[in-house]
């Protein structure tokens, strides 16, 4: 079985990382823009020694930290969902050094198989990366993701020989 490496998995999730980062930016910045103007017009009259008004800044502050997490996650498990589970069955990243998922038959994901693979990516971030670091010593070089969602990373050419 030719499964990708973990190097090529690694400039794979480097390159998505560059568009994810430009999406996000697209996406999340005039969001943000838009609520940090309407906060910049309220401080210029707020009263900082009154704790409601300094209470209320701070929600804003927050309603926008939790806006920007929520948007990014999002747009994050969007994109990998909808690439790989699109007939090319790979991010752009992927694409790039020639891999793509498949489930454990060598079949093209679907939508909802994609989506709880690219969930349980969440799951390989909360353990400080060792998620994905396992897919260097796993058999089937299956990060902590694949081995949940029952998923494979694959050469393109070996795809179909699985």
């Amino acid at each position: 079985m030719n499964y990708a490496s973990f190097g090529q998995r690694l400039v794979a999730i480097i390159i998505d990382s560059i568009i994810i980062w430009l999406l996000q930016m697209f996406i999340i910045v005039p969001l943000l823009a838009a609520i940090g103007i309407g906060a910049a017009g309220g401080m210029s009259t707020m009263d900082m020694e009154d704790p409601e008004q300094v209470g209320g800044m701070v929600a804003v502050i927050m309603a926008m930290a939790g806006t920007y997490f929520i948007v990014a996650m999002a747009v994050q498990i969007l994109y990998f969902t909808f690439m790989e589970s699109s007939k090319t069955q790979a991010t752009v990243g992927k694409l790039a050094m020639g891999i793509k998922v498949t489930d454990l038959n060598g079949n093209k994901l679907d939508f909802g198989k994609a989506f709880v693979r690219n969930l349980c990516r969440l799951l390989s971030n909360l353990t400080f990366l060792i998620g994905y670091i396992i897919a260097a010593f796993t058999e089937k070089k299956q990060a902590l993701h694949d081995i949940i969602a029952g998923t494979l990373v694959v050469k393109k050419d070996q795809a179909t020989q699985i």
